[in-house]
């Protein structure tokens, strides 16, 4: 779990964002820092990826139980639950994408962004 509230809190939604994709084992976790690239976007993107539409649903349940749980927040837009491919969830300053495979690899979201600063994070 996630301690340190020192940080900035979008940097601390994103690392609870992250925690809640490695409990679903999602995969080949990402996190953007786009603040000083296009900062009025959003401060990070975090991105995985799932073989399956059922645990890319159960990866967004996670994140959104996880970052409610400690800040009592719910995402302001969410979008993709119909289908699963890939789920949007929009806390204005943090977007988590979460992808199934495929899609993933086809929209390619972490090459249009190819200024940002990227961190890697191991899935649980």
């Amino acid at each position: 779990m996630v301690k340190n509230k020192a940080i900035n809190e979008s940097a601390y939604i994103s690392e609870l964002a992250i925690h809640g994709i490695q409990e679903k084992k999602g995969n080949e976790i990402v996190r953007l820092d786009l603040k000083n690239v296009f900062s009025s976007v959003s401060d990070y993107f975090v991105i995985c990826h799932a073989d399956s539409s059922t645990q890319v649903k159960a990866i967004a349940d996670s994140v959104e139980e996880e970052i409610y749980k400690e800040l009592h927040q719910q995402p302001w837009r969410k979008e993709g639950f119909e289908n699963a491919e890939w789920i949007l969830l929009d806390y204005i300053d943090v977007v988590v994408h979460i992808f199934r495979t495929d899609k993933r690899e086809f929209y390619g979201v972490e090459d249009l962004w190819g200024d940002a600063e990227i961190k890697y994070y191991k899935s649980a």
